[in-house]
């Protein structure tokens, strides 16, 4: 089993986060950034994948991704600073 990816991205300027699951993480971030991502990510020019976790599964990843699209805006900004406290784009990392 392929093991499924969550991850979170945001514009320039961390002021909209779109929250995703996949399982070609790298292909997924290179789609949106490149505007072939989705309607939102497109509009909203989200471009900087600022945090991602790995599951054992898919179906894990998609119930981690439910989760965390219904927390506020002040968690996901703790989850994301936990693990990258500068927002930096962590795409060139994978």
């Amino acid at each position: 089993m392929k093991p499924g990816y969550v991850y979170i991205m945001t514009n320039k300027y961390n002021t909209v986060f779109y929250t995703g699951v996949t399982v070609p993480l790298k292909q997924r971030v290179y789609d949106h950034k490149t505007g072939k991502g989705s309607f939102f990510t497109s509009r909203y020019r989200i471009h900087k994948l600022v945090w991602f976790d790995t599951y054992p599964s898919i179906r894990d990843a998609i119930a981690r991704e439910k989760q965390i699209k219904n927390w506020k805006r002040k968690w996901k900004i703790e989850l994301i600073r936990s693990l990258n406290p500068e927002f930096r784009d962590l795409y060139d990392d994978l």
